[in-house]
């Protein structure tokens, strides 16, 4: 770990871009609100996306307890054909196949612990380390009410009638379209990896519809590549639940109405 990036790294008090001694530029990002392994896990996350040499990845240069140094992406403007090769590169970091469900460690949707236990069952990992996990948080902070809850736990016995069976792969996790950062030259990338773990690859592309989205050629570049059709979209406001639930316990009740009205269409 360079000592220069450290010694900025634990120096620092808030997010900022930094320039080192041999001209690098750096990112910095600093909290003290968050547990100690909140930055250890998004360095976890980032290597394995690197790893799966699919969308480009910042380079992490250090993370301390309360920190994490990131290579500066810059900022662009996509074109194009930048949408199209990152719709490209997401199939194929989606590509290859693991055994089991979760991760090696657990991680964090935003600010909220996610658990990721390994599990070799698909269905029953999403319902009880995602669903039931967010909903019955929920209900315990008097977010949503008893019906509310029941009507989760009942889209959850009917969870493999309502999914088709998926292999676990490699996923972002908390892919919404913010975490697809362009670049300086309008490359797009991944960055914000602590909810990395082994999914479902259509829990990404949903969460790329949730707030916004890229462009129908970004979506029809993954298709292509990984051979499927748009099928996909009819499940997402189920898998979308999830972060629905998510943002209804960090935000508060300004996602309530969303997360019934979800909950309703798929009764």
């Amino acid at each position: 770990m360079n000592p220069e990036i450290l010694a900025l790294l634990e120096s620092s008090s808030a997010n900022r871009t930094a320039v080192l001694g041999n001209g690098r530029r750096i990112f910095l990002k600093r909290r003290t609100d968050v547990p100690s392994d909140f930055f250890a896990a998004e360095a976890a996350g980032l290597s394995a996306l690197a790893a799966a040499r699919a969308l480009r990845v910042p380079e992490v240069h250090a993370v301390c307890s309360h920190g994490i140094a990131i290579e500066d992406l810059g900022r662009g403007q996509p074109a194009e054909f930048d949408w199209e090769e990152a719709g490209r590169r997401l199939a194929l970091l989606h590509r290859p196949t693991v055994a089991r469900f979760g991760f090696d460690s657990g991680g964090y949707c935003g600010d909220t612990a996610q658990d990721n236990r390994r599990d070799t069952d698909g269905h029953r990992f999403f319902a009880q380390r995602r669903l039931l996990a967010q909903a019955q948080r929920a209900f315990d902070r008097h977010r949503i009410e008893r019906r509310d809850l029941e009507r989760i736990e009942s889209l959850c016995a009917r969870l493999r009638d309502l999914m088709p069976e998926s292999p676990p792969v490699l996923i972002h996790g908390d892919l919404w379209t913010g975490n697809l950062h362009a670049c300086t030259g309008g490359e797009l990338a991944l960055i914000d990896g602590a909810a990395v773990h082994h999914g479902w690859a259509e829990c990404d592309l949903a969460m790329l519809t949730l707030f916004g989205e890229p462009p129908r050629a970004f979506f029809a570049a993954y298709e292509a590549e990984a051979r499927v059709d748009s099928s996909w979209r009819s499940r997402a406001p189920l898998l979308n639940l999830h972060h629905l639930l998510n943002h209804l316990n960090l935000f508060g009740g300004s996602y309530l109405a969303g997360v019934r009205a979800t909950i309703q269409s798929l009764a």
